[in-house]
């Protein structure tokens, strides 16, 4: 009865340990350098056992970004009322990351084991905010009529979420201002009429 009971803790305790090693690893090493076999004995765990819940060292990863493993914050769009603001917070929050010690590095190695499992790439969108709450903020201008009605919200969030990772690659050094940029004519309309957004 006990090691009945006992299983299922064990099994608990060994994918904690995997998730935390592979988190530990991934700072300290990149996508590049990770293997399962450094999981496993970083973790203190055989290969079969990290086989036994993931099917690669993408699919690990993946987990950790859905359980807020690897970004010291949580991404979340306030409601103000006011659109732009809003929208410039959560910015400013995903930029104070990104130009944080190796927070580029992290993005990039993201963006490369998003290549090899698509899983990374959408937790990835998810822990950046971009699929919930930017989304549902974007939704709640349509219904307040601070957007039209037909605006493509999902591909507003992927333009941003684009340029975003593109600025990481791209190790540019601009204090976010192009971003910021973007943001304002996305969603400031009558500024851009105006002309405020020239430089």
């Amino acid at each position: 009865m006990n090691q009945h009971r006992n299983g299922p803790v064990r099994s608990a305790a060994a994918r904690e340990a995997v998730l935390a090693a592979t988190t530990r690893l991934f700072h300290e090493q990149g996508y590049d350098k990770l293997t399962i076999e450094g999981i496993a004995r970083e973790a203190g765990v055989g290969k079969q056992t990290i086989y036994r819940w993931w099917s690669s060292r993408g699919a690990v990863i993946a987990d950790c970004l859905a359980e807020g493993r690897l970004f010291p914050v949580e991404f979340e769009v306030p409601d103000s009322g006011q659109l732009l603001p809003d929208i410039e917070h959560w910015l400013s929050t995903v930029l104070a990351v990104l130009d944080a010690r190796n927070g580029g590095e992290l993005v990039r190695s993201l963006v490369a084991a998003a290549a090899e499992d698509p899983a990374v790439g959408a937790s990835l969108s998810e822990r950046l905010g971009v699929e919930r709450s930017l989304a549902a903020r974007l939704e709640r201008a349509v219904r307040d009529g601070q957007l039209p009605a037909n605006a493509p919200i999902d591909q507003i969030g992927e333009s941003i979420l684009g340029a975003v990772i593109l600025r990481a690659l791209g190790r540019q050094n601009d204090s976010g201002e192009p971003l910021r940029r973007l943001v304002r004519f996305l969603f400031a309309p009558s500024a851009r009429l105006r002309g405020d957004l020239e430089e």
